[in-house]
């Protein structure tokens, strides 16, 4: 699917819309700072609080707006199976690349329910899936060996790992076959995960910072570890305030200071607290952000 920096890019909002023409102008953004692939409908898009008729609307913009200069992956994962099939074979029909599947929450299936899960998901459609699995949020964990019999699958082609446990994704590597895409779902897993066999990440950051997101990325594939690690170094603490608040509260404040978006979100997240937004705005001036 991609190597090195993806953006799970932000959703923007004008007065209780989505804003198509501010949304055209962050992918340009992304593609011309780098990003290697855009991951449209996720978590930090707020997916969860668009309608059916606005995700048509994102997903066709995104689409055809990028015109396959970099892949465009959907976001069609929900704890519905039926509805996630329904999602996925929508994004298939308007021209998305890949589908990121996220691992059902609430429901909290077992291992073997995740399996069937995701295969009939598979199976519904042609597009390579990415697994997502976030148990922090959704409160269940693909486990290792879990992920390897996914891995079988054809068109299931990577995970993206945010369960933070580096021990994990090192038992997912020795497990699955060497093609199998391990992208780290944190942004200061990166070199970690990149460090046990991965090829990249999903990232929130990279709504800010994308050059030197895959910059970061660029180095540790190319031998540079120094490089590498001096970048993960350098904005960690950018990420530390990316994530003070339940994302995607800070990014999206990020990326109003920087006058690409309105900072706008849906019920129930509301704006950054103003000592926090403080905060987050000290660390862009000083890093020459904003």
């Amino acid at each position: 699917m991609f190597k090195g920096a993806g953006v799970a890019i932000v959703t923007p909002f004008h007065q209780g819309k989505v804003d198509l023409d501010r949304y055209r102008k962050l992918l340009d953004f992304q593609i011309d700072n780098d990003c290697h692939c855009l991951i449209v409908l996720g978590t930090t898009g707020e997916a969860s609080t668009l309608t059916k008729d606005e995700k048509k609307q994102v997903i066709q913009t995104a689409v055809d707006h990028v015109k396959g200069r970099v892949p465009v992956v959907v976001g069609t994962g929900s704890n519905n199976t039926a509805a996630v099939i329904e999602s996925t074979q929508e994004a298939e029909k308007l021209g998305a690349d890949g589908a990121l599947v996220v691992t059902p929450y609430y429901n909290k299936a077992t291992q073997n329910g995740l399996v069937k899960h995701f295969k009939v998901v598979a199976e519904s459609t042609s597009l390579p899936i990415i697994l997502y699995n976030v148990p922090g949020r959704t409160g269940v964990n693909i486990e290792p060996k879990t992920v390897a019999r996914l891995s079988e699958v054809e068109n299931i082609i990577g995970i993206k790992e945010a369960c933070g446990n580096i021990s994990q994704v090192l038992e997912i590597k020795r497990l699955v076959p060497e093609d199998f895409m391990i992208y780290s779902g944190n942004d200061d897993n990166i070199l970690p995960i990149y460090s046990v066999g991965g090829h990249g990440v999903i990232s929130v950051m990279a709504n800010v910072i994308p050059k030197e997101t895959q910059a970061m990325c660029s180095a540790f594939e190319n031998g540079n570890i120094s490089r590498a690690i001096e970048l993960q170094v350098k904005y960690k603490k950018l990420f530390n305030l990316l994530f003070m608040e339940v994302n995607p509260i800070p990014v999206k404040a990020a990326v109003a200071l920087m006058g690409m978006a309105e900072n706008e979100l849906r019920l129930p997240l509301t704006p950054m607290e103003p000592e926090n937004e403080l905060q987050l705005k000290e660390e862009m001036n000083r890093l020459g952000i904003i």
